[in-house]
């Protein structure tokens, strides 16, 4: 596996080739076509050939790869927030999100942040302190019976915490919305992806798949209760490299290509 592995299209213009451009320009202008100005949200997950969210720690890192991380990078790059659950923000040890330096031209000429916002739901209130202390603070949507909820109103400006009596996520998406965040980047876990998808809330899903069979019992992309209706979705494009397979896939509509 290359460590700036070329990604080639398989769908829809067939051999096309984002090779080793650091600013990432190219991808950049795939990924962010065809999005409306307005709130949008677009989930980024990662599944292996059995179907696995994550590896046999409990992490995505221990399944994803070079090319994975292309993809990963330039969304964050072009999104206002990332949105994520606790127990994601736990597992992978979240932090305030950094744009690279060699990604800073192609965010600054999409958005007027340095980098992305980080916003948690969480109905526990269970946060690392380091994360709540980070600069920027993270935006932290929990319930008013969270068992840690005076913790995060020790470590968090009143701006920056809401509480409700559960998390509504449509009345999260506002809230960023209105704050100037219209562009939120879900990077999971399975259960936040699975509420999202089941009230209608995501506009496309970005879903990598790994060329590794890992067994156990690991939870899928989505997860927990049937769909009623299924979720339909709608190939963009399709990348490949080292095995992997990159997809995107709109909720909102068949359509394949520009």
């Amino acid at each position: 596996m290359t460590a700036y592995p070329e990604l080639t299209m398989l769908l829809p213009d067939a051999g096309r080739g984002f090779g080793s451009d650091p600013a990432e320009t190219e991808l950049a202008d795939l990924v962010a076509r065809g999005r409306p100005g307005g709130r949008w949200v677009t989930a980024n997950m990662i599944t292996t050939l059995d179907g696995a969210a994550y590896g046999r720690d409990g992490r995505s890192g221990s399944i994803n790869g070079p090319a994975d991380l292309r993809v990963f990078s330039v969304l964050r790059a072009l999104a206002d927030v990332v949105l994520v659950g606790a127990g994601t923000a736990r597992a992978e040890g979240y932090r305030a999100p950094r744009t690279p330096e060699r990604l800073r031209a192609v965010r600054a000429s999409r958005t007027t942040t340095a980098a992305p916002a980080l916003a948690v739901v969480t109905r526990s209130g269970d946060l690392a302190p380091e994360l709540l202390a980070d600069s920027p603070h993270p935006w932290v949507f929990t319930t008013s019976g969270a068992a840690h909820l005076g913790h995060l109103r020790a470590h968090l400006p009143p701006e920056r915490l809401h509480v409700s009596d559960d998390v509504d996520l449509a009345a999260v998406l506002a809230v960023l919305a209105d704050a100037g965040l219209p562009h939120v980047l879900t990077e999971g876990g399975p259960s936040l992806l699975s509420d999202l998808v089941a009230r209608d809330l995501v506009d496309e899903l970005f879903l990598t798949t790994a060329p590794v069979l890992v067994g156990g019992d690991a939870a899928r992309p989505t997860t927990g209760a049937w769909f009623d209706p299924q979720a339909r979705a709608a190939p963009v494009h399709l990348l490949h490299a080292d095995g992997v397979l990159l997809g995107r896939w709109s909720l909102r509509g068949p359509r394949l290509g520009p």
